[in-house]
């Protein structure tokens, strides 16, 4: 399951070698997390379903060509998918992240743009996001970060994975109901 953790939103400053002025530059930093049980190795049909997706059809190709020159190098038995390397949703869902914010016109190009995977807790593996956006504007700001927000989310079971999210009273009333 993927789950808006937090955010911690802040100014940076950034000093530029060519001028003695100090800039500051909103920055984008947030944990998502996957419930572990959604992650999985990728199916031909999943992988057909990403190869949809433009921007990550070069991703797919080249990881793809990757694993099958690993895999035929060292003989791997493809009867269980243990053997060898596969792509998995989770893998293919942080290189679908960095593609969009890499395409993304609000947001800075030429300063750090990070999706990395840190190490699992009791409420799933936490993906950090960290970006820069071209604006100082704060409710500018805020909009651009809502806007990739609501993207993530949206996209997240498009990979096989499921939002994370702690009961409430209506889902355990639910339950019982039901």
């Amino acid at each position: 399951m993927i789950s808006f953790l937090s955010v911690v939103s802040f100014a940076k400053p950034i000093i530029p070698k060519e001028s003695s002025w100090l800039f500051f530059y909103f920055s984008i930093y947030t944990k998502y997390t996957d419930f572990i049980s959604s992650i999985c190795f990728c199916t031909d049909e999943m992988i057909n379903s990403f190869m949809e997706i433009d921007i990550l059809k070069e991703y797919v190709n080249s990881k793809q060509s990757e694993i099958e020159n690993y895999n035929t190098t060292h003989k791997i038995n493809n009867s269980s998918p243990v053997n060898g390397r596969h792509m998995t949703n989770v893998g293919t869902f942080r290189a679908y992240i960095i593609e969009y914010i890499r395409s993304h016109t609000r947001i800075r190009q030429d300063m750090i743009q990070m999706v990395r995977q840190l190490p699992p807790k009791e409420y799933g593996l936490p993906i950090e996001l960290y970006m820069f956006t071209k604006t100082t504007d704060w409710s500018e700001y805020e909009t651009i970060q809502a806007d990739i927000f609501d993207h993530i989310l949206a996209v997240a079971p498009l990979f096989g994975l499921r939002l994370f999210q702690n009961p409430s009273g209506y889902d355990l009333r639910q339950l019982t109901e039901n």
